[in-house]
């Protein structure tokens, strides 16, 4: 039979072509950001290379994988984290402000025998998800402010628009990896001017309320340094009167006489016995 091949070579041909056929029928290779689904006659029998939060990369079931040829099909499956994306909606606040919102969810196939039998693509999944997450931000944003979106609860507001959409995701062997804002203006127009023009009046009333507490403190310090002052100068005053006064008048003198600023010259005319010129006089004749 080898001899009759060997010497008709189309039917050789046609041979290699039938194995060839064969083996791509019976062996498949598996690639690390694929999980494999083996199905007979519709029904689901293995799953190969399925998605472990455990395993890296270079240690799960990926390679060559064989199968019962022209009887068990394969059904590939994304291993890697997908993306759905919101249509832009319109969303009204709390107070009163209607927003145009653009969001997103990150998903990963984590139960591939769920998927396919709930939805059996990753196209029909992120269809049954973006609905549910138009909602979930409706109701979320619903509940809130407009600042809300720009202070840290926004964070708070993510993470219950993905535990509500992975409840869900669940139900087609999803898990929810990440929600995210991508955009949340206002309409064009009134309404932004609007919103501009309260967010211009709340800062200038947070602005006058901080500089009048400013204002406050301030005198609140000023007052305390007075009394401190005050205090110091009583207590010198009380351990050495003389120094002190003998201090004050030259203070005075300065002030009077050699003041910082003054320019020519000025003459003062009193009397040797005035009260004002006793620290002149000497200790001895300060009482006269």
């Amino acid at each position: 039979m080898m001899a009759r091949l060997a010497r008709n070579p189309i039917a050789l041909g046609v041979l290699a072509i039938l194995l060839l056929v064969l083996l791509g029928s019976t062996l498949a290779v598996v690639p690390e950001t694929k999980q494999a689904v083996v199905v007979r006659f519709g029904e689901p029998q293995r799953i190969i290379n399925r998605f472990k939060p455990t395993q890296n990369f270079g240690q799960t079931g990926a390679g060559l994988a064989a199968r019962i040829p022209f009887v068990e099909q394969i059904v590939w499956i994304d291993k890697r984290i997908l993306s759905v994306d919101m249509d832009r909606q319109q969303v009204l606040s709390t107070d009163q402000l209607r927003l145009q919102v653009d969001a997103f969810a990150r998903y990963r196939i984590v139960d591939p025998l769920r998927m396919y039998i709930a939805a059996g693509t990753e196209e029909r999944v992120s269809d049954e998800l973006r609905p549910i997450l138009g909602s979930a931000l409706r109701n979320e944003l619903g509940k809130r402010p407009f600042a809300s979106l720009l202070s840290p609860e926004r964070g708070q507001m993510m993470d219950n628009i993905q535990s509500a959409l992975n409840r869900v995701a669940r139900q087609y062997g999803a898990e929810i990896v990440d929600v995210r804002i991508k955009r949340a203006d206002l309409p064009e127009g009134t309404p932004l001017e609007s919103a501009y023009q309260r967010m211009q009046t709340a800062r200038q009333q947070e602005a006058r309320s901080i500089r009048a507490q400013g204002l406050k403190q301030a005198q609140i310090i000023r007052a305390e340094a007075d009394a401190e002052a005050a205090r110091t100068y009583a207590e010198a005053f009380g351990k050495d009167a003389d120094f002190y006064d003998f201090y004050r008048a030259m203070q005075s003198y300065e002030a009077s006489f050699i003041s910082e600023g003054r320019t020519g010259r000025s003459t003062v005319i009193l009397s040797p016995d005035n009260e004002y010129l006793r620290q002149f006089r000497g200790r001895g004749q300060q009482g006269r």
